[in-house]
């Protein structure tokens, strides 16, 4: 399971790297259920670059908060990439941010479906001047560790956007 240290240092390295570029960050959340916010919002002086979470757990909150197209949903699911691209969009055009993450997985330990194995999560980064950037992993580990997991690829990504 990821630390909460090596989440804290993930969170302090993004937030040097959106202070570098005068930058302010949003989070769309799923399966991490805000903790990614909570990290961000562990950091002393994180109102610098942080601007705005979203919870986004149903696929109706997708809709309604995020904008995310429930076409999108019916034909990929909400675990994909398709959704976590629309979800960063969601997400920049719905906050002040000028950097989006998004995740949305299957934590467990049930929602598995053909094709997507419990520990599944997509990931995406969008920078407002740049393109969507996704990854997909398939983690190992009990619901928390999932989660954990997830937090700290979501943050890492933050920094390699901007490596």
């Amino acid at each position: 399971m990821t630390g909460e240290d090596e989440m804290a240092t993930l969170a302090k390295q993004a937030g040097s790297v959106l202070n570098q570029h005068g930058h302010k960050l949003v989070a769309a959340e799923s399966c991490t259920g805000g903790w990614v916010c909570q990290a961000v919002t562990e950091i002393a002086g994180s109102s610098a670059w942080f601007d705005r979470g979203f919870v986004t757990y149903t696929n109706l909150a997708k809709q309604e908060l995020l904008g995310v197209p429930a076409s999108v949903l019916d034909r990929c699911g909400a675990v994909s990439e398709e959704t976590v691209c629309a979800m960063t969009a969601g997400a920049l055009r719905n906050s002040q941010a000028d950097c989006a993450l998004a995740v949305s997985g299957i934590a467990g330990p049930s929602g598995a479906t053909p094709g997507k194995p419990v520990g599944t999560v997509w990931f995406a980064w969008q920078r407002r001047d740049g393109g969507c950037v996704t990854c997909k992993k398939q983690f190992d580990g009990d619901r928390r560790s999932v989660r954990g997991q997830a937090v700290a690829v979501a943050l890492q990504g933050i920094v390699d956007l901007y490596g």
